[in-house]
């Protein structure tokens, strides 16, 4: 039977992740690709962080390997073991494809690839690092380093279109692809279904309050500081801001709140598993990130109905067409977000046109229309 290795990466997990011997369920990074291999006669493997990879259960019939392959480019220890790893591997099965994702997968998958002389790399970059606005370093080093990759690679998959466009410059326009993002499951998203009050009384907040939401992780990259700035700006009491997630600027962050005299209107939620519910319960999204390929936050909350405020970035621009679906102003521009959340604030009948335009977009992002693209994908690449 012929193979195919699906190889990601994904944050450290903890120990007791390691040796948990839990099974694991698969999410729309690699579904629609496990789904096209299959049904095209491949046996599939894919690379997990856990110890025990060989013996987790799946709801898909693949194979998982200990890949310790994790997000950190600085992680040298971590990579030696993840490029060891995939080395003892590639002696081990004979692989007739590799289909890697993200920079540090995508560049271990496709060196290692070649050094096993695999016959067919495909990669799917989620976010060159040479985007609009990087700084030289990125669009240098970065530029130079996919530039040489792509000897290595047969076909490059994007999510977005800057990336579709740049990866035209250094590969044969026939084997760049655009995909709308991994998919969101649109069915996982009703609005108007759940006791709004009961969950905002849950918060400590009313049903008269305009709850705004954002999720990710507490990092340099998402700006936070810019979205907290603009709520104070805005300077409406009835403003409360859900931040889910987790990271090292929340201190900063809490501080931040505190100076601008608004600490009991921003809402540090930590991590979440009830974000789809917490979204259909809010009134708008405030995305104010520097760099995104193309945000999963994003596409839940169009899914959730609720009309975005984000920065005019790359990904960000795929998905919202500027006072249609929301509204788009450069990362740092705190007058414009504020300006926005002001006017939404006090627009109920603007918040659900543009939510409902944003419940027709997502359609496109769906992961049932992702699943059909990449069989497609696989079909020309690999029969």
């Amino acid at each position: 039977m012929k193979k195919l290795l699906f190889i990601s990466n994904s944050t450290k997990p903890t120990y007791e992740q390691q040796v948990s011997r839990d099974g694991i369920k698969l999410d729309n990074v690699s579904i629609p690709s496990v789904e096209a291999a299959q049904s095209m006669g491949y046996e599939v493997f894919i690379g997990v962080n856990r110890i025990n990879a060989k013996e987790l259960d799946c709801d898909y019939n693949v194979t998982f390997y200990n890949a310790s392959i994790y997000r950190n480019i600085f992680d040298f220890k971590s990579n030696y073991t993840a490029y060891k790893n995939l080395m003892t591997l590639l002696k081990k099965e004979k692989f007739d494809v590799i289909h890697c994702n993200t920079p540090i997968g995508g560049v271990l998958g496709r060196l290692c690839g070649k050094k096993a002389k695999v016959p067919k790399v495909i990669y799917t970059v989620h976010g060159f690092h040479f985007y609009e606005g990087a700084s030289i370093l990125n669009r240098t080093i970065f530029k130079w380093a996919e530039m040489f990759l792509a000897y290595y690679t047969d076909a490059i998959i994007t999510i977005n279109k800057e990336d579709y466009q740049a990866a035209q410059k250094f590969m044969s326009s026939d084997k760049v692809y655009y995909v709308p993002g991994v998919g969101v499951d649109t069915s996982l998203y009703r609005p108007g279904e759940l006791d709004k009050r009961a969950i905002r009384n849950s918060l400590g907040l009313s049903n008269e309050d305009i709850l705004l939401i954002a999720m990710g992780d507490l990092i340099h990259r998402k700006n936070y500081a810019v979205s907290i700035r603009a709520i104070a700006k805005a300077d409406n009491s009835k403003l409360h801001f859900l931040i889910c997630g987790k990271g090292p600027k929340l201190e900063e962050l809490k501080g931040l709140a505190k100076d601008l005299n608004i600490e009991n209107q921003i809402h540090f939620l930590g991590f979440r598993t009830d974000t789809k519910e917490l979204q259909q319960v809010a009134d708008i999204f405030l995305f104010t990130t520097h760099q995104e390929g193309l945000p999963r936050s994003m596409m839940e909350a169009m899914a959730s109905g609720l009309p975005c405020v984000a920065s005019k970035i790359r990904g960000n621009v795929d998905l919202i067409e500027n006072s249609i679906g929301g509204y788009l102003f450069p990362p740092e521009d705190i007058d414009g977000f504020a300006k926005a959340i002001s006017e939404l604030a006090v627009d109920e009948g603007l918040r659900k046109t543009m939510g409902l335009k944003n419940l027709e977009t997502i359609k496109q992002f769906d992961v049932a229309n992702i699943k059909i693209k990449m069989k497609e994908i696989y079909k020309k690449e690999l029969l």
